[in-house]
């Protein structure tokens, strides 16, 4: 099963942002995570909805923050890129009329459920800002980002 990257991939491109001096175009975002900038255009709106990054046409447009990273948490962008799920395995239906598949399934969906709270929690205490100390906080000029391409 594939991951879901989503989360990951804005977490990444909202902290270069908060680093970053002026706005960063789709095309700039893509080429840094190596994706299409329609797929950038379009998880941006999401966080655009949410009302943490803003958008400008023309010349000197691009995607800019509307909040610093101490004002964004996990749990903000989680929700705002659709809550993918944080489970790779879950209950199977195979035979829904056999009680043994519906006491695992039981079982399963309660564990998921309160292992998922329990994550939740954890990201809404953590912030854009606690992950961006992981390292040194000088500012990004265009040049760096170009370069900073991560794989």
């Amino acid at each position: 099963m594939r991951q879901d990257s989503r989360l990951s991939r804005m977490l990444h491109v909202l902290i270069h942002m908060g680093r970053h001096d002026g706005a960063m175009t789709s095309d700039m975002i893509a080429a840094m995570l190596d994706a299409n900038p329609v797929v950038i255009r379009r998880t941006m709106a999401g966080l655009r909805d949410e009302g943490y990054v803003r958008s400008e046409k023309g010349h000197r447009g691009g995607w800019t923050l509307t909040r610093r990273l101490d004002q964004l948490s996990l749990l903000d962008i989680y929700r705002a890129v659709g809550e993918p799920s944080v489970f790779a395995v879950g209950p199977a239906y195979d035979m829904p009329g056999c009680p043994i598949e519906q006491a695992v399934n039981a079982t399963l969906i309660d564990v998921f459920d309160e292992a998922e709270q329990l994550l939740l929690k954890r990201f809404a205490g953590v912030t854009l800002a606690d992950i961006a100390d992981r390292f040194g906080n000088g500012p990004l000029n265009d040049d760096a980002v170009a370069a900073s391409r991560c794989e």
